[in-house]
């Protein structure tokens, strides 16, 4: 056997180290159609479909105009994304002996395929009820097994986006090396891993930002702390594309695809069975905690008659809490709301106190000395001081936040139960401070020597007339040791005033430039902590609003299958507490044979 055939034999997942957790999934499916758990058995058909694929489902997802179309392009070594384009539609490449394309369309709810040219695929895309197009390709990286799914530009509540990231082995979440990741994206990464736990972060376009090894530390510290130990690869499609044009070797090893490549290979695709299984698990474990929880409330409404209604009422009562969490006069909204306006304003005049004090002590410093003698070095000073005052209330801003959703979390659960927090950060505070302007340099700054003998002649000559004229009614000439001495003595005082008289204005006119960059920190600093405040405001709405919405669709299933079970069993509720308590105890053996294939694959 080649190497190529036994890499290739290596790489897919093998039917029968899927076997057992097959089995698994197939009784937990039975199991859900016992409890009534519909939408449960929809996801357990997903995993196992996952599972039995033999293929590895890679799916690249992340925001608009991050170049996923262009990496796309550059793992399956042909342009099969558009990338110049703001149509954008699921793309499927798998490996083909031949290049094909394939569109399927949903028209008037019926599903059609049509073959179109590989090469030229776009006016095609373009048109009417395109629902995603299917390509194949002769790619080494698709011939090992791999099927690369694009999500262009997917928002992060779109369904077709989350539908493909369900059905994946592992995602590609491609960023921007411009800046490090939001919180909005960090959430988003977390929401991922608990689909899909195998997912590596690409920074891409690294060739048009210098800084992009800073953001790529960033973006390794930010997700260690929120506990994602996710893999983060600097790469630049762009520069793989232009470097395959021109057959430059060096640039193609500078653009990171071909070790992305190998990293593929070797961590997702040669872990292709291990990757299937960690997946399938921690989908298992979720809905064994769902089944378990319906099967024993549906068994302590049958058990005991006397405790039905009071069981229907709690029910009822965990349902109707569970509405007013997503009621807008809820608690925990209120308290949202009035926190956030009391944030910002707080936030904002800190912000002007830490400035108003460096203002005063500019001030100061500028009355004891000469500006134009250090003018430079203080401003330098002074620019350090301002990004330490602005780190400082962004640092502020930060523990704020989080005592905020710790606020919102008490309110948000009635019972002693806590609400998860969201991750909360307002990350680079230097990047605030670009558009601000330096500080002006001084119009006024020392006068020359032309110009301080001119102010020193000015003053003498009016010394020597008034002296020279006096001693002249004397007899003596109009210049004279007198007048000569006076002129000297005047023209000394002149100098001296004029002198004094520019570091006055030179004083004045420092204190007005740092005024002026001081209204401009104050300008650009408060604009943006406002909006990232508001951002923050809005992920913590956002986060437990589906907390809120998650409680209320337990309680209401809770409360229908109790009532179904109720109706249903009466008199006969012994039979089916004999059943449920059988499926529990099958289900905790389940549980304990996935949990045992998992200590075994590690």
């Amino acid at each position: 056997m080649s190497a190529a055939a036994r890499l290739k034999a290596a790489t897919v997942k093998h039917p029968d180290a899927m076997a057992p957790l097959i089995r698994i999934l197939d009784e937990l499916r039975e199991m859900t159609r016992f409890a009534g758990r519909d939408d449960l058995g929809s996801r357990l058909g997903m995993v196992r479909a996952r599972v039995s694929d033999p293929r590895v489902r890679l799916v690249v997802v992340g925001e608009p105009k991050n170049g996923m179309s262009t990496l796309v392009n550059s793992l399956v070594g042909a342009s099969v994304s558009a990338t110049d384009s703001d149509l954008s539609v699921p793309v499927i490449v798998e490996y083909g002996p031949e290049p094909t394309a394939t569109l399927v369309r949903s028209i008037d709810g019926r599903i059609e395929r049509q073959s179109v040219d590989p090469l030229d695929p776009g006016p095609a895309i373009s048109g009417f009820g395109v629902v995603r197009a299917e390509f194949t390709q002769p790619s080494q990286l698709l011939a090992d097994g791999v099927v690369v799914m694009d999500a262009p530009g997917a928002h992060p509540n779109d369904n077709t986006a989350w539908s493909m990231i369900a059905a994946a082995d592992a995602v590609l979440y491609v960023g921007d090396a411009a800046a490090e990741l939001t919180v909005e994206q960090i959430a988003y990464l977390q929401r991922i891993q608990h689909i899909c736990p195998t997912v590596i972060c690409v920074l891409n376009k690294i060739d048009q930002y210098p800084h992009w090894s800073h953001t790529q530390q960033r973006n390794r510290e930010l997700l260690d702390a929120a506990g994602l130990g996710f893999a983060v690869a600097p790469v630049s499609a762009e520069l793989h594309r232009q470097a395959g044009l021109t057959g430059n070797y060096q640039r193609d090893i500078e653009s990171g695809v071909p070790q992305l490549i190998d990293h593929l290979r070797d961590y997702v695709v040669g872990r292709a069975d291990g990757v299937a299984m960690e997946a399938a698990i921690q989908d298992i474990r979720l809905v064994s905690d769902h089944l378990a929880l319906t099967m024993r409330n549906e068994t302590e409404a049958l058990r005991d008659p006397r405790r039905r209604a009071e069981m229907t009422d709690k029910l009822v009562r965990a349902r109707d809490n569970a509405d007013q969490l997503r009621q807008r006069t809820a608690n925990w909204q209120v308290t949202l709301l009035d926190g956030s306006a009391e944030l910002m304003a707080d936030i904002e005049h800190d912000l002007r106190h830490r400035l108003r004090s460096l203002v005063r002590d500019a001030e100061a410093e500028i009355a004891r000395t000469d500006p134009a003698r250090r003018w430079k070095e203080f401003a330098t000073d002074l620019d350090a001081r301002i990004c330490e005052a602005v780190e400082e209330n962004f640092v502020m801003a930060h523990y704020r936040s989080v005592e905020l959703s710790e606020q919102v979390a008490s309110k948000f659960l009635a019972d002693n139960r806590t609400a998860p927090l969201p991750d909360m950060r307002l990350d680079k505070p230097g990047e605030v401070l670009e558009p601000v302007q330096p500080l002006e340099p001084l119009e006024s700054a020392k006068a020359g020597v032309v110009q301080q003998l001119l102010s020193g002649l000015r003053g003498s000559y009016g010394g020597i007339l008034m002296v020279g004229l006096a001693t002249s009614l004397l007899g003596m000439g109009l210049v004279n040791w007198y007048s000569a001495g006076a002129g000297l003595l005047l023209g000394a005082n002149a100098l001296w005033d004029d002198r004094q008289n520019r570091k006055t204005r030179r004083r004045a006119e420092a204190k007005v430039a740092v005024a002026r960059l001081m209204d401009d920190v104050i300008f650009q600093v408060s604009k943006e902590s406002r909006n990232r405040l508001r951002a923050m405001q809005r992920v913590l709405r956002d986060h437990f609003t589906d907390i809120a919405a998650d409680v209320s669709k337990q309680a209401d299933d809770a409360l229908r299958l109790a009532e179904a079970a109720q109706a249903k069993y009466g008199d006969n509720s012994g039979d089916r507490i004999t059943a449920l308590n059988e499926h529990m105890g099958r289900l905790r053996g389940l549980r304990a044979q996935a949990d045992g294939l998992a200590a075994a694959a590690a």
